[in-house]
């Protein structure tokens, strides 16, 4: 289980994380290879230790997170930036600081998502009763995403209705696809977090995880100023799943 590289050149490298790989080095990912790990090890950089506060300058910074730009969720797949140098690093971070950056996902949600096209504009904030959990709170803070739905389709057995979905967030709140997805009454297949026990017990018994992938992501190249704009495909479990198991 390694990335895939998609982009590469002097300022950034652009992967294709696979799902399963916590992005992020830190005390409960001993015994794992982060994509942090992956990193140091695949450009021959030191070790750091990666909880270097956002308040120190920017290089240390950069050397904490071996200069990966954002996060995924663990189980989420798809495109990431890792900025090569500091002065990429701050590039990058401004560019998602001031939301430049245009992000699509890909995802399998429970019902039929209607209307086809639409926005979900709702604070998130981490729950008071659960610290590991987040949701839709009136004191959040701002969360916004933009959706289309690229199609519809009905398990043959079950009967249930399934929407296959493309999502923009306009924002990057944590969880913040998973938190609003479940918001409007469609969770996303195989959530644990957000798609209810039984369900999504039922969910990895067919698919053992959550139906996410980061499809394509655009910036501004930190040097040339050139739009780049990098799409990773589908996993083929995700593209076979809706083949074999969820069909029109």
């Amino acid at each position: 289980m390694e990335p895939i590289i998609l982009v590469e050149d002097d300022d950034v490298l652009v992967l294709n994380k696979p799902s399963g790989m916590t992005v992020n080095r830190a005390g409960t990912t001993s015994g794992e290879t982060t994509l942090q790990d992956w990193v140091e090890d695949y450009r021959h950089l030191s070790k750091h230790d990666p909880k270097v506060s956002d308040t120190y300058d920017s290089e240390e910074v950069f050397k904490s997170r071996a200069g990966i730009v954002h996060r995924l969720d663990k189980e989420t797949s798809g495109v990431i930036i890792v900025a090569k140098n500091v002065q990429s690093f701050e590039d990058l971070q401004k560019q998602f600081k001031e939301r430049l950056t245009k992000k699509v996902y890909r995802a399998l949600s429970h019902g039929r998502v209607e209307p086809a096209d639409g926005e979900i504009n709702a604070p998130i904030g981490r729950l008071p009763w659960n610290r590991m959990r987040f949701g839709v709170l009136p004191d959040g803070r701002e969360a916004v995403t933009k959706y289309h739905v690229l199609s519809h389709l009905k398990n043959p057995v079950s009967h249930e209705e399934f929407s296959f979905i493309e999502l923009y967030p306009q924002t990057g709140r944590t969880h913040q696809l998973r938190v609003h997805l479940k918001h409007i009454g469609y969770p996303i297949f195989g959530d644990f977090l957000y798609g209810g026990r039984k369900t999504s017990r039922d969910d990895r018994a067919l698919l053992p995880r959550v139906f996410l992938h980061a499809f394509q992501i655009s910036f501004s190249h930190p040097t040339t100023k050139d739009t780049v704009t990098t799409e990773a495909p589908l996993p083929a479990v995700l593209s076979e799943f809706l083949e074999k198991i969820i069909k029109p």
